[in-house]
């Protein structure tokens, strides 16, 4: 896909989010990959607590793989790139890239899979959903 397919998410890095070294905590990158998924929702009119009480679903993160590429570091300022790359009954895949500048830190992918909010069973994708990921 070329870059016009990628939903971009600026994050600013806090002392909070470093280590002993100086540099982001590899964990905290997945905060970042977090917030940059849920600010996509929200720009596609989608919210998560209202998909929890209105539809009764929940995305819940079920496999990431990440390559930490190049280190981050207290106040830089980084771009999170994400796009939908998979769109299943009852999962999705992203595809998302930490960048600092032109500069690629950090690539992942990531399993999200749809459940009902009770019991974490896997649930269909409402349809509603389906046509704004893809409209």
């Amino acid at each position: 896909m070329n870059d016009s397919s990628f939903f971009d998410w600026p994050v600013r890095v806090y002392w909070e989010d470093t280590d002993a070294g100086g540099v982001v905590y590899y964990a905290n990158y997945l905060k970042f990959l977090e917030r940059a998924r849920t600010e996509w929702l929200s720009a596609l009119g989608l919210e998560q607590d209202q998909l929890a009480t209105g539809a009764g679903v929940l995305f819940v993160v079920r496999r990431v793989e990440a390559d930490y590429l190049r280190p981050a570091r207290f106040n830089d300022r980084l771009l999170v790139k994400s796009r939908l790359s998979e769109l299943g009954r009852a999962s999705l895949v992203m595809d998302q890239e930490v960048l600092r500048g032109g500069e690629r830190l950090l690539t992942a992918r990531v399993r999200v899979a749809c459940v009902e909010p009770a019991g974490f069973r896997p649930a269909r994708i409402p349809g509603f959903v389906t046509e704004k990921l893809y409209p």
